[in-house]
């Protein structure tokens, strides 16, 4: 194996990790994840020598896919706090000053 095909192996985990986003599925989610994680350990277990123009062309594309899943997490964290808010009835600012009231 070479760390252009660990590159390969990193950037079709994470189109899986995108899928399983958009989709809303857990389980393809978690293993698009490791096996995202496995090539990212091979990428390194196989050495940090030089990159030559298609080795950085194709850890750029990882890199934007990564953002990309970012950006999806952070979507889906603000949605779930927004629904929090809604069901606890605190639909404003979730940064507001002062503590949560409690319910006897």
């Amino acid at each position: 194996m070479t760390r252009r095909d660990a590159l390969i192996r990193c950037i079709d985990a994470l189109h899986q990790e995108i899928g399983a986003l958009k989709a809303n599925d857990v389980g393809a989610l978690e293993r698009a994840t490791d096996a995202k994680l496995h090539a990212i350990d091979d990428v390194r277990r196989l050495g940090d020598g030089p990159a030559g123009p298609e080795l950085r062309e194709l850890a750029d594309e990882a890199h934007r896919l990564n953002e990309t899943c970012r950006i999806y997490v952070n979507l889906q964290a603000a949605n779930v706090r927004r629904r929090l808010q809604m069901l606890t009835g605190e639909g404003g600012n979730a940064y507001r000053r002062g503590g949560v009231a409690a319910y006897a």
